[in-house]
């Protein structure tokens, strides 16, 4: 029996459909457009694709789409000053600034110039502490996706067993705290766990998020369980017929003989990302306009 086929693109679509007509009427409601600020710094070739999708996104959406693109050798003081200025801006709801950074500039130190309020991707210690105490901030688009994907697949995941392998502060941790908030119980595993297959066996769900690819396979998998594939990787080029194939952190084919449900690489967890980045904007519009957030985002 193959496992049910998680189609986050068609999920995707419909979110935005949804963000899109919500994002009119808070136009009509506050006079003006939702606006999200995107920063790129340098021209990192797979950056300046995802700007591109997230700047075409936005519009399509009914937003207001604020491209900033900045050349490699930006200084740290000059990036955050273009942040500052964002801040301050009311035309800005979120700001986005593009990851990886040139290797001069502190990362953690522009994410944490971002006003909270405004902190969009959810990468703000701010927000990263309020989702820790269970208190309302932004939460990372990409594991936010993940549970939204779970839970039209599986509802309730109370009392559900959970193993999230990877343990970055993107998705590895927050993906385990939302489950928390689910009342599932959560195991965080990594590539250092001892007998990770057998701990990985025990889960109802499986979060993979590690970074390597085609890591998990059929054998790691209870009979049934639900698989959210975070992972992907293009492979290498010495692997002949395969050359440059996307794949995921799980073996698909196999595993899809023994999960219950399982996204594909590509079309699963990775159009949820832009999806949440618009839902998360029109949130933080209506939270700085004193709006009602509305019901269903």
């Amino acid at each position: 029996m193959s496992a049910e086929r998680i189609d986050g693109k068609a999920f995707a679509a419909r979110l935005r459909e949804r963000v899109g007509a919500l994002a009119a009427e808070f136009e009509t409601q506050a006079g003006r457009k939702a606006g999200l600020a995107v920063v790129l710094v340098g021209e990192d070739p797979a950056s300046d694709v995802y700007v591109r999708s997230k700047n075409k996104a936005t519009l399509a959406a009914n937003m207001e789409s604020f491209e900033h693109r900045l050349p490699a050798d930006t200084s740290e003081a000059d990036l955050l000053a273009l942040v500052e200025r964002l801040n301050a801006d009311e035309a800005v709801d979120g700001i986005l600034v593009q990851l990886p950074l040139p290797g001069h500039l502190d990362e953690q130190a522009i994410i944490e110039a971002i006003a909270p309020d405004k902190d969009v991707d959810g990468f703000h210690v701010i927000n990263a502490g309020k989702l820790s105490v269970g208190r309302s901030g932004f939460v990372p688009c990409t594991p936010l996706g993940c549970m939204m994907l779970l839970a039209d697949r599986l509802g309730d995941l109370s009392g559900l067993e959970a193993v999230v392998i990877g343990r970055s502060n993107i998705v590895g941790k927050p993906m385990a705290q939302l489950l928390l908030d689910a009342n599932a119980t959560v195991t965080i595993a990594h590539s250092r766990t001892k007998n990770l297959p057998d701990v990985v066996r025990r889960a109802d769900i499986v979060v993979a998020a590690v970074g390597r690819p085609e890591m998990v396979r059929a054998d790691w998998l209870k009979d049934g369980a639900t698989v959210i594939d975070v992972g992907i990787n293009r492979l290498a080029p010495e692997t002949g017929a395969d050359k440059g194939r996307l794949v995921g952190d799980v073996a698909f084919e196999e595993a899809s003989a023994r999960a219950g449900a399982i996204t594909p690489v590509p079309g699963g967890v990775g159009p949820m990302t832009i999806a949440v980045l618009l839902r998360n904007t029109l949130v933080a519009a209506h939270r700085n306009a004193g709006l009602e957030v509305p019901e269903g985002l």
